[in-house]
């Protein structure tokens, strides 16, 4: 009898926590809220995402307020940047409107989330972070590809910075890893050696310029190096960084000068994996007319 009722316990109490899973999972599926689990990609939409891009269209900008970081950027297709006191004065005109049929991804996980969004040659990244308060956006980034190839100068590049110095003073351990990491990368892409290169990238990486007619992923970037042997390709010098670390996730955004062109406004996200920073994103917008 005694064996029986402990029995019985055991499966109420399993019943009880199974019911509590569900609920919890429930709520979370009606609040819009993603489940974090992990690197995982999330079910759209990211409600905090959703909210802000309807929000825009309505140009509530009280409730586009309460949903951006004090560090928040918004960088537009001709690379013109604002800070939040400047989009709250006057709320700039998304390139994707209010993002109706376009293609979306998510990477999620308990401190920041990705969101991209495309249609047609128009890509825009958003950037999402925990506080204390709640989700907030850091980054809003929109690259409007031109349709034309890069070009390459010929000959070797000499790559002082950013392949050996660069004018940035890590505040963390963490930061001077990444920088570590962004050299690694730079040198391999003027050495042509994607090998080098792909030990630092994440398998999932994924980028996009205005400077070329198609966005790049991690296999399709490793053979353009490889068929580049022939032509030097020009570094881009830094000119300016900021970091963002969120847990095992670095936000860094930058301005890049090409020895001949125009400025880059530069975002990239880095992962760290087994001891090593990858490289996971970075979305590259030419700014159109300088700026101080």
């Amino acid at each position: 009898m005694k064996r029986i009722l402990t029995s019985v316990m055991f499966v109420v109490a399993l019943f009880r926590f199974v019911t509590f899973v569900d609920v919890a999972t429930a709520q979370a599926s009606q609040s819009g809220d993603p489940i974090m689990t992990g690197n995982d990609i999330s079910r759209l939409p990211f409600k905090p995402d959703h909210d802000l891009v309807q929000a825009i269209a309505r140009k509530d900008i009280g409730a586009v307020g309460q949903l951006l970081d004090v560090d928040f950027t918004w960088t537009d297709s001709q690379g013109r940047t604002l800070t939040r006191t400047q989009v709250l004065e006057k709320l700039p005109v998304p390139a994707l409107g209010d993002e109706s049929q376009v293609s979306e991804q998510e990477r999620v996980n308990s401190q920041i989330v990705t969101h991209r969004a495309e249609r047609g040659k128009i890509y825009v990244l958003r950037v999402w972070v925990k506080r204390p308060a709640g989700w907030r956006a850091l980054v809003y980034q929109e690259v409007s590809q031109l349709g034309a190839s890069p070009q390459n100068d010929p000959g070797t590049p000499d790559c002082d910075n950013p392949c050996k110095t660069v004018p940035f003073k890590p505040k963390t351990e963490h930061e001077h890893e990444v920088i570590l990491a962004y050299q690694q990368v730079e040198r391999a892409v003027v050495a042509h050696d994607s090998a080098a290169w792909s030990a630092h990238i994440a398998d999932e990486f994924f980028a996009v310029t205005d400077n070329s007619d198609r966005p790049l992923d991690k296999a399709s970037r490793m053979a353009g190096l490889d068929q580049q042997k022939q032509g030097g390709i020009p570094p881009f010098p830094l000119v300016s960084a900021r970091m963002f670390e969120f847990g095992d996730t670095m936000v860094m955004v930058s301005r890049q000068q090409p020895a001949h062109g125009k400025p880059l406004h530069v975002t990239r996200v880095w992962i760290k994996q087994k001891g090593t920073w990858l490289e996971v994103l970075s979305y590259q917008t030419t700014i159109q007319t300088a700026v101080p």
